[in-house]
């Protein structure tokens, strides 16, 4: 094999490389609301400042699990967050208490947020599994 093609095998490899290694963990599920619809509001996510910290059920926050914080919820509670907006959902577990900003039904960790793709609010529908 000459050197050209040495080279661009080599970066065909990279390049496919780079995309499977940077795909996301997090995989959001198609829009299919199943399960008893409970609220729908807007949503946001939360993470950085609390990263490590304990969480209102006692475990430590890590925001890149598929976990979030509901006011009333028992926790462990496993709902369907489906965005609105991009169609897409993601199976979350209700481990902490709030949000405390005024109109919000849920915050979402990071990862399960980027699951579909909300970066800031959200109009989400919730739906209890």
């Amino acid at each position: 094999m000459d050197q050209r093609k040495v080279t661009l095998t080599l970066a065909s490899l990279f390049i496919a490389g780079s995309a499977f290694l940077s795909a996301p963990v997090a995989q959001a599920e198609p829009a299919g609301t199943s399960g008893k619809v409970i609220q729908s509001g807007p949503a946001s996510w939360y993470g950085p400042g609390f990263h490590g910290r304990k969480t209102a059920s006692g475990e430590t926050f890590n925001t890149n699990e598929m976990t979030a914080a509901h006011r009333t919820l028992p926790f462990g509670t496993k709902v369907k967050v489906v965005n609105k907006k991009t169609g897409k959902s993601v199976v979350v577990r209700i481990n902490d208490r709030g949000p405390y900003a005024h109109g919000r039904v849920i915050d979402l960790s990071k990862a399960s947020a980027q699951a579909i793709g909300i970066s800031g609010v959200g109009s989400v529908t919730l739906a209890q599994l």
